[in-house]
């Protein structure tokens, strides 16, 4: 049998407060107050049921579809024709069982996005709705179809609404920036005297649904009664989602924010508000990347009361000297959210990448365990229904989450208040240090190891804390982190032990442990990754995780690379890669690894001819270090960058590639700089133009990259059709968030 022990431990925990702090969402941090006094209110700082509730669902899906699905386009304009949203079916009970068998617990879906368009028939909008759609003739409800299937699977059901509306802006009737003055309302509205006598109250609200007064003009009434519609008719309702993206604005337009929690706090009282709102924040990026310290508990300038919730980037916003300059230490958990694909809608199958489970698998346990929720986006197709490489990904990191975490090597022992579960039970270290002993059955493989705090009842107070598993007769330390929170998830090289002692280095406070169990993973084989060089020779090797802390890079030895030139998928006749490959005219590679047991996923790599002998020239360029010659060298840590010295250019700027010969050009590649989240050079519309001879241009199309700041993954442009050509040009016409800069990491072609 497993023995528990804990070292300088003493009973089960305790509802206590520690030095007269009391447990609170929020705290006042006083001028007088000292900086032990400072940490002893951050240690007291604990979540609301609600978020308490949140972060034990840990894993959230989130959906987006609508007219960008077929457009092509991240971000609409919001003057799309209405019919744009087309899908022949919605199967949304494939969404859920997908999902479902992922592990995911609640399901997001955008039903407006920034281009204004409402995927429910709301008495609120006439144009841009699924109303005026040719799915289901009008009569179509993804809203209910989804908040159906979710009940049906045991899902809960999350609403997106965008607080920007691109349609609402631009329409010459919009309600956006109109100049309405603020006037007495009633939520829910008569749609018919919504602008005439907005004091007049829907006729058909359910019954028993309250009514509510609000002094708002005409836009945030428009978002009050689709916030009630869908709150009334859809619920219940585990998460609101409030997006900070805001493409444009018009007219001074302010939000009433106070009324739309009031509202969402009566009608959902259970639910999260995520983004703009008090209870949940975003983590700073849309990579799926984890900071090595979440802290939960944040310091506030102001009272959240008064907070306008803005983005919280940097990578420390909670350790020790971080709370000093607070004014308010106040619980927010954070949200650590990615896509599956690159981008956050449905393009295509051909080319738009999508995860492996190594990499949803691996965010999966950075996020879960790393004190933050994962929401991982999958964005149904135009059949309005998961690719089918989505699904497979999806159902294999439900396997491995299930195999890796539902049972623990080390259950069974003696203190079942540390592994029962529940994390309002456990154990309290009796000083801000201490050890927890976990004695295993018998000597195995061990490569994971899970800490929980009881947060509910003791807040965060782990800073520092180390792993050290029992090796040929003496303690080897395997891992190492910070924070714990409401989970940390250890990972490390595998060890063969017996024994493992969690270690707690220092501490805000004398920490509650909930609870701890220890896990093996069994890493199938590793993904390939490719790269080609001037010549255009294409290397394939292994992509390995590296791990933060104590342990170093996880090794998988006997794989096999196994690669196929002629688009079919590798298998174990597939020639062996043993040096890199020649492929100067290009091509598509597609490889995976093998192990005696097991195959890995299929990753494919479309290369365009090898760059060596091309001549590059553009309209502007910084200096050598970001010329026009960077956007071709192979290497995506340099980038060409138009001049930003004054007197700096506007758009147009131009990047023209003399290719060295003729090729059927099919598209090109865009690559925008990689260093940092900067939207400086990275190039969000423009046309592609293409010569035989240099002199006689042919404009072949215009192009337009979403979201190239928060996603700045490889874009591809395909052309309508192939053109011979020797000679291309890039023109931009507009940069990211406006900005008259131009550039590129890497610039290539696609050919026939």
């Amino acid at each position: 049998m497993m023995k528990v022990i804990l070292l300088a431990s003493i009973g089960v925990l305790l509802g206590s407060s520690l030095a007269g702090v009391e447990l609170s969402n929020l705290h006042k941090i006083e001028p007088s107050d000292s900086p032990e006094t400072i940490l002893e209110k951050a240690a007291h700082v604990v979540p609301t049921a609600r978020q308490a509730a949140y972060l034990d669902r840990e894993f959230i899906g989130f959906i987006h579809f609508g007219p960008n699905t077929f457009t092509g386009k991240e971000w609409g304009n919001g003057m799309e024709d209405p019919a744009t949203f087309a899908p022949e079916e919605v199967d949304t009970d494939q969404w859920c069982e997908t999902m479902k068998a992922a592990g995911i617990e609640v399901v997001v879906m955008t039903f407006k996005h920034h281009d204004g368009y409402v995927l429910w028939p709301s008495r609120y909008e006439d144009h841009q709705t699924i109303r005026n759609s040719p799915y289901r003739n009008g009569q179509g409800d993804i809203a209910r179809m989804l908040s159906e299937s979710c009940r049906k699977h045991g899902l809960g059901f999350g609403v997106y609404l965008s607080p920007a509306d691109l349609y609402q802006i631009e329409s010459k009737v919009g309600l956006y920036g109109n100049g309405s003055r603020y006037r007495a309302s009633v939520i829910p509205t008569d749609p018919a005297s919504f602008k005439s006598d907005p004091t007049r109250v829907r006729g058909d609200r359910p019954d028993g649904a309250p009514v509510f007064e609000f002094e708002c003009d005409d836009y945030n009434r428009y978002m009050l009664n689709q916030l009630y519609e869908m709150l009334t008719e859809y619920g219940p309702v585990c998460e609101v989602w409030f997006d900070g993206a805001h493409p444009k604005r018009k007219g001074g337009q302010t939000y009433t924010y106070g009324a739309w929690y009031e509202l969402i706090r009566t009608l959902a009282p259970e639910a999260v508000i995520f983004g703009k709102g008090p209870d949940v924040r975003w983590c700073g990026n849309e990579a799926g990347g984890t900071r090595e310290s979440e802290w939960n508990v944040v310091p506030l300038p102001v009272h959240p009361d008064e907070s306008e919730w803005n983005d919280n980037t940097p990578q420390d916003i909670g350790s020790r000297a971080k709370l000093m300059d607070a004014k308010y230490l106040y619980y927010r958990p954070a949200e650590t959210n990615t896509s599956i694909r690159n981008g956050w809608f449905w393009r295509n199958d051909d080319e738009q990448q999508v995860r492996t489970p190594d990499d949803v698998f691996d965010i999966y346990e950075r996020a879960t365990g790393g004190n933050s929720v994962f929401m991982l986006n999958v964005p149904p197709n135009r059949d309005g229904r998961f690719s089918e490489e989505d699904r497979k990904c999806l159902i294999e990191v439900g396997r491995r989450i299930r195999e890796t975490y539902g049972s623990s090597l080390s259950k069974g022992g003696v203190a079942p208040e540390l592994e029962d579960g529940d994390a309002g039970t456990g154990r309290m270290l009796s000083g801000r240090t201490g050890e927890v002993v976990v004695e295993l059955p018998e000597a195995t493989l061990v490569n994971r190891f899970v800490v929980r705090e009881s947060i509910t009842r003791h807040g965060e107070r782990i800073e520092r804390h180390a792993l050290d598993a029992w090796i040929d007769g003496e303690w080897r330390e395997v891992a190492a982190a910070t924070n714990v929170g409401h989970k940390r998830i250890l990972r490390f090289p595998a060890v063969t032990t017996d024994k493992l002692r969690l270690r707690v280095l220092e501490s805000r406070a004398e920490p509650g442990i909930a609870e701890v169990s220890a896990h093996f993973y069994r890493q199938p084989p590793l993904p390939v990754k490719a790269s080609a060089d001037a010549d255009g020779t294409v290397s394939l090797s292994l992509d390995e995780p590296s791990f933060r802390g104590k342990g170093g890079g996880f090794r998988t030895t006997g794989l096999e690379i196994r690669y196929t030139l002629d688009g079919s998928d590798p298998d174990r006749r597939s020639p062996a890669y043993g040096s890199p490959i020649p492929l100067a005219d290009g091509g598509l590679v597609k490889a995976r690894a093998f192990s005696a047991e097991a195959e890995g996923p299929v990753a494919g790599f479309r290369f365009g001819p090898a760059k060596k002998g091309w001549k590059v020239t553009a309209t502007s360029e910084e200096s050598a270090k970001f010329g026009a010659a960077m956007a071709i060298d192979g290497d995506p840590a340099t980038f060409w960058h138009s001049r930003w010295s004054a007197p700096a250019p506007d758009h147009p700027h131009g990047l023209e590639v003399d290719l060295g010969r003729s090729f059927k050009l099919t598209g090109i590649t865009y690559l925008p700089r990689q260093d940092r989240r900067v939207p400086d050079s990275m190039i969000e519309r423009g046309r592609i133009e293409v010569s035989v001879d240099g002199t006689g241009w042919t404009k072949v199309g215009d192009f337009e990259f979403g979201n190239l700041l928060n996603d700045p993954s490889q874009r591809n442009f395909r052309f309508s059709e192939p053109h011979e050509a020797r000679h291309i040009r890039l023109i931009s016409t507009a940069g990211a968030q406006g900005k008259p800069y131009a550039g590129a990491a890497e610039f290539g072609v696609l050919v026939d």
